[in-house]
């Protein structure tokens, strides 16, 4: 897949504070990556970076190959971004703002109507942005994010304020622009609605990346316990296996012996009612990062 940023060696100092150490990144067209760390890990310095709205101390920042605070600054059109805190002029309409960001841009701002019906928002494009509740906010600055189907898609904690509904929009209109061949950043504290949601997984702590990789990837090499819990119809073993008080028992194996232990556990499917697997999720996956790196 074809490069769209990249990253190499950066490093980001402000004053005697290291914001971003050493960092090789490469993002690619089709990707969704989920960009995660505690506040002040560095996400949000990166992705100025990026914008070409800081410069690195060291190192090199490429977007579409060229330098994105210099000979790039063309290319910016072809990136939207949504900030963490949006903010508009609160006098202004819906379609006024939007507007006003695809004039920024050179597009045409005579046709919005698409851009509001994506989000949700056409029956209060007309309206005064003063009147819109926070959810309606973050939706109108995905929308400025959206204008000009953009190449390359930074979205920093994109969910805030979206309920469950509007979250799963949220997500079909990543996954059709990722489809599309767009590049897509999401940087989020929201770790479990990422699963299933990003192709690859960027931990940073304290401006460093401390592991990169899809959650396949990140289970192999974390090598965390597998849960199973089982419902026996008849009699059961207990040995090794917690009791839940319903019936059901768990255990907890290393993922070598997952397999093993549902084949024997399967020898006999009568013997079973119910069985289940939980894998570590993306909240296990990052502690244990977190904790391999204080180590």
């Amino acid at each position: 897949m074809t490069e769209t940023i990249s990253l190499h060696g950066v490093t980001k100092r402000y004053g005697q504070i290291v914001a971003v150490r050493d960092l090789d990144l490469t993002l690619r067209e089709g990707e969704v990556v989920a960009l995660v760390g505690h506040n002040g890990a560095g996400k949000t310095t990166q992705i100025k970076m990026m914008l070409g709205l800081a410069r690195p101390t060291s190192g090199t920042v490429r977007l579409f190959g060229a330098d994105p605070a210099g000979d790039g600054f063309a290319n910016r059109a072809a990136v939207g971004y949504l900030p963490e805190s949006v903010s508009f002029h609160l006098a202004l309409t819906g379609r006024e703002t939007l507007a006003f960001y695809a004039r920024l841009k050179g597009f045409d701002a005579r046709s919005l109507d698409p851009a509001f019906a994506a989000v949700g928002l056409e029956g209060a494009a007309d309206r005064p942005v003063g009147g819109y509740s926070k959810g309606m906010r973050q939706r109108l600055g995905l929308a400025q994010a959206l204008l000009g189907a953009p190449r390359v898609l930074i979205l920093d904690e994109p969910t805030s304020g979206l309920d469950p509904a509007l979250r799963r929009d949220f997500y079909s209109i990543v996954a059709a622009r990722a489809a599309a061949g767009a590049t897509v950043l999401l940087a989020s504290h929201a770790l479990t609605e990422l699963e299933g949601r990003a192709d690859r997984v960027v931990i940073v702590d304290r401006g460093v990346k401390i592991a990169d990789g899809s959650l396949d990837e990140l289970r192999r090499i974390a090598r965390l316990p597998v849960n199973v819990r089982l419902r026996p119809s008849g009699e059961f073993a207990r040995k090794g296996w917690r009791s839940l008080g319903d019936g059901s028992f768990e255990t907890s194996v290393d993922p070598d012996a997952k397999l093993p232990l549902l084949a024997r556990l399967l020898s006999d499917p009568a013997d079973v009612a119910d069985l289940s697997i939980s894998e570590p999720t993306l909240d296990d996956l990052y502690a244990h990062f977190l904790r391999r790196e204080a180590a």
